[in-house]
């Protein structure tokens, strides 16, 4: 017994309390401190505590430490099971062994056995150099059982050091990522690798820390202040997810009314179609609560990503940002919004969305990076979802950006129309061009053409792109009063809830990549 709490406490040091110290000094908690923060007190079983490595070349022999860098196991947050790895930085940087890798695949296994979610927390130097092509061979294992449990239960990767080279793989084959401002960060090769090779100077936070991820390469999801506002963002996002994925999404108690009516949603549509507004008062304003969890916030940021619950139900949000490139579709939108469509999807989690899109980006650039095949992976996620799709269209759905954006015709179930919907080819002006180009060229200056423009503008609104038109032929299934949407989602949520859809019978899809 005696040995036994002496065992214990030595592996609890990791390695030893200088480096624990040092951690601390960065502005960082140790692996054990993290797993006390996620998971609720007293339910942490730890796996594998008196594991060591097997390597004695390089002078590996004299230096074992219990747990071999990686703390594992299993606990609950708010009550429910998950599974968990913490790599530990203290034991040589928190580098992956042979054993350590074995480590994280055993809970792996467990968690997909089980049915319940994942959640792997990174602070790793890398491959440990010294086990050679085991240590490779160690995140191969991991990657595959990443791409096993895809769609199986969720998976959520923190990154609260370095995570460099392969180790970057298996947080990105995982459903979400999670950094810490400052103190994180994620490169396939780092800074003195680049510079070497390319000639480039440039920092670890500048090439890979959670600012740029999570604006520009989109890589990350989530970013907390510092690590435990990281934590809470992953018990947050927990909150919204069902178990796996033959389980629904929690059902929460709600107090807010089902029929609450907001008057300001009959007033926040503009009245010139120009002029933007933040559809993110619009969410608030018809969510539980106002509470809105939003995903990648920074990224893409002309469309908006995230989880609500509508009368306790969790539901994905996805919704044009009229405030930021018009609301236009571009490529990283349309890869951020199906992916999150994709994810729903795949866990039961009904989607609504709020349209007010005036097409694609235009332009060179986006044509040259590849929009057609990007576009198409929007629309290959929203055809193939059989989870219940609500849409509202609040203003523009112009053109294949009206098909994309969960219309009728990609099976979206029920679709709403406000009074303010414009459902056309295109807008107003551009149609007019088209359709008048004879007499446009006739009329002989600008301000003439704009004239003709304009008064021939509202005629084809009139005509063309109001809701009732589209209502007319059953694309729309009801227009409603804006104040209404809170009360009219819900019971569309609940009227769903026994929906069955099924795809015909596959190997697997062809997205288009």
């Amino acid at each position: 017994m005696k040995r036994l709490i002496a065992e214990r406490e030595k592996a609890r040091l990791g390695g030893g309390q200088k480096r624990i110290d040092a951690q601390h000094a960065k502005g960082k908690l140790t692996a054990r401190e993290r797993l006390d923060m996620l998971l609720d007190e007293g339910s942490f079983e730890e796996y594998d505590m008196f594991v060591t490595h097997r390597t004695t070349d390089f002078e590996l022999d004299s230096e074992r430490y219990l747990s071999d860098g990686v703390i594992t196991g299993h606990g609950t947050i708010d009550g429910r099971t998950v599974y968990v790895f913490s790599q530990d930085f203290t034991v040589l940087g928190g580098s992956l062994s042979e054993t350590n890798a074995l480590k994280i695949c055993k809970i792996m296994d467990q968690a997909m056995k089980v049915g319940a979610p994942l959640i792997g927390i990174n602070d790793s130097g890398g491959a440990r150099i010294q086990e050679g092509v085991r240590s490779l061979a160690g995140y191969a294992t991991i990657f595959q059982r990443n791409i096993m449990a895809s769609g199986v239960i969720p998976q959520i990767s923190a990154i609260f050091g370095p995570c460099a080279g392969g180790a970057v793989y298996s947080p990105a084959l995982t459903d979400f990522v999670v950094m810490a401002d400052k103190t994180s960060c994620m490169f396939v090769t780092g800074p003195k690798v680049v510079k070497t090779v390319t000639g480039e100077t440039i920092s670890d936070e500048d090439l890979g820390g959670a600012s740029m991820h999570s604006t520009k390469s989109g890589v990350t999801h989530f970013v907390g202040a510092d690590e435990k506002e990281s934590i809470l963002l992953i018990r947050k996002l927990l909150s919204y997810l069902p178990q796996n994925n033959l389980e629904e999404p929690p059902l929460v108690v709600c107090e807010d009314p089902p029929d609450r009516l907001d008057d300001n949603l009959n007033s926040i549509i503009p009245e010139k179609p120009s002029i933007p507004y933040d559809v993110k008062d619009i969410i608030h304003s018809v969510a539980d609560n106002g509470e809105f969890l939003e995903i990648q916030p920074q990224y893409a940021r002309n469309i908006v990503i995230g989880f609500v619950t509508f009368n306790g139900i969790s539901t994905g949000i996805v919704a044009n940002q009229p405030n930021y490139l018009a609301g236009c579709l571009d490529i990283n939108a349309s890869k951020k919004a199906a992916r999150f469509v994709r994810f729903c999807d795949a866990f039961n989690i009904p989607i609504v969305t709020l349209v007010d899109v005036p097409g694609f980006l235009p332009g060179s650039a986006q044509e040259f990076d590849g929009i057609i095949t990007n576009g198409a992976k929007l629309i290959f996620a929203y055809g193939e979802a059989t989870v219940p799709k609500i849409t509202v269209i609040l203003r523009k759905a112009y053109g294949g950006a009206y098909c994309v954006m969960s219309s009728k015709q990609l099976r979206g179930d029920v679709n709403y129309a406000w009074p303010s919907a414009e459902i056309a080819v295109m807008g107003p002006n551009g149609a007019i061009e088209v359709l008048f180009n004879r007499e446009l060229k006739a009329l002989g200056s600008n301000e003439e053409r704009k004239k003709f423009i304009a008064e021939n503008a509202e005629d084809y609104r009139e005509k063309f792109s109001n809701p009732y038109e589209a209502a007319r032929y059953g694309y729309i299934d009801d227009i409603i009063e804006p104040r209404n949407t809170r009360f009219r989602i819900i019971r569309a949520l609940q009227t769903l809830s026994t929906k069955k859809d099924v795809n015909p019978p596959k190997k697997h899809c062809t997205l288009p990549l």
